[in-house]
């Protein structure tokens, strides 16, 4: 984690958000925090998918599931590939979620509407998810449009085909784009596009995901590190596009 004195890191070289024009957000566990209990629902949902499916135990059906996001990048994409399950019936059941506990961020949504340029969400959810998280959070109508996992073919990040159908269709010009995404792995592409990435990460622990997903990554995929989102959009990112020089958090 990093220290709650400096919530925001940024590496020595760095690239910066002067030249950015495209600003592109992950949905889970990016737009909001892990307080909201999201993603532990829809995770849950998935585990009671897998054992309804495979008329199996809770134990087997969680250990199956982590299997096939291991192996496929998404639990979806591997009981497709080897159980030909229905995509939308899928998504429809896991993302079936209480959204009472997300609250308005109106700091977060006057953030993003002051930067310049386009603004879209990447997520290896459902758009119909995104779109109903995003609306909670009040900051839906600050974005352009949103790439799910139907426009990525459901080939998940982190893998190169879905950031090639995400930059195709929307003709994103990477070297002007930055990301924000809360999987570190998931950066690694973006960089090697030439986006300036950031890595965000809870401010507290979170006990529904894993510890290594948690920590601050010392990469060279991965420009800057915030546990706090709009706080670094409207600080740091602000004072890197009034002053090209400025980098650094």
């Amino acid at each position: 984690m990093i220290p709650a004195s400096s919530p925001h890191l940024s590496a020595p070289d760095a690239r910066g958000f002067a030249e950015v024009d495209t600003w592109i957000f992950d949905l889970d566990n990016t737009l909001y925090p892990h307080e909201a209990r999201v993603w532990p629902q829809v995770d849950e949902r998935i585990t009671l998918f897998v054992m309804k499916h495979f008329e199996i135990d809770g134990l087997s059906a969680r250990a199956l599931q982590k299997h096939y996001y291991h192996r496929y990048g998404t639990t979806l994409r591997g009981l497709m590939e080897e159980e030909g399950v229905d995509a939308a019936a899928f998504l429809d059941f896991a993302h079936d979620i209480d959204h009472s506990a997300i609250e308005l961020n109106p700091l977060l949504g006057d953030a993003i509407e002051k930067l310049p340029g386009r603004k879209l969400i990447l997520t290896n959810g459902s758009r119909r998810h995104a779109q109903n998280v995003a609306t909670k959070l009040g900051i839906f109508d600050h974005f352009e449009d949103v790439f799910d996992i139907e426009a990525a073919d459901f080939v998940p990040k982190p893998e190169r085909h879905a950031y090639d159908r995400f930059l195709a269709r929307h003709a994103v010009e990477p070297r002007r784009a930055a990301m924000f995404e809360d999987i570190a792995k998931n950066l690694v592409v973006p960089h090697d596009l030439g986006m300036t990435t950031c890595l965000v990460l809870p401010k507290t622990v979170d006990p529904f995901r894993d510890a290594f997903e948690q920590e601050a990554v010392v990469a060279p995929h991965i420009d800057h590190v915030t546990t706090d989102l709009a706080a670094f959009l409207a600080g740091s990112v602000c004072r890197a596009l009034r002053d090209p020089g400025s980098t650094r958090a």
